[in-house]
């Protein structure tokens, strides 16, 4: 199946909680989608608030012929610049997550490694104004593999579904 229509079934699975923009992505990539939750505490009543909690997911999608070691590493770099230039840390903030969604018509085999190693961390003030993680999953379509980091393991499912 065409990378294309790959790419926008996994853009219809992911637009019922993310705002979808694939008319003025970020350079290099096809597509991205923006996520956002708000939630607060509070003690018995509305005007006793205990604490904010925000959380956002910063998602960006590639499609490429041929994903290798040198290109995954300019696209996971990009991806981790252009979700942290977003992220706004404040005492309300628990995480901002950059997500990198890659579909290859190929893999090189030297290059599942790098996908399963890969791990950016970022904390925010000692983790008291939230964090940042670096989630990764490609897909090989000519066999159908997917390939991830640990911390993208709860996204295998959508693209495992998909062909």
């Amino acid at each position: 199946m065409a990378a294309d229509t790959v790419l926008s079934k996994v853009l219809s699975s992911f637009e019922r909680y993310y705002t979808i923009n694939s008319d003025s992505a970020a350079v290099p990539f096809d597509a991205e989608a923006v996520f956002h939750s708000h939630g607060e505490q509070y003690v018995l009543v509305r005007a006793a608030k205990v604490a904010d909690i925000d959380s956002h997911d910063y998602a960006f999608f590639k499609q490429v012929e041929n994903l290798t070691s040198a290109d995954l590493e300019q696209y996971v770099q990009a991806a981790w610049k252009v979700g942290l230039s977003r992220v706004t840390p404040c005492s309300g903030h628990r995480n901002s997550d950059v997500t990198l969604v890659i579909l290859a018509d190929h893999v090189d085999p030297d290059t599942i490694k790098p996908i399963k190693k890969a791990r950016l961390y970022t904390s925010y003030k000692f983790s008291l104004w939230g964090w940042s993680n670096f989630r990764l999953i490609v897909k090989d379509l000519s066999s159908g593999s997917v390939y991830h980091n640990r911390f993208a393991e709860s996204l295998k499912k959508v693209l495992e579904h998909i062909s």
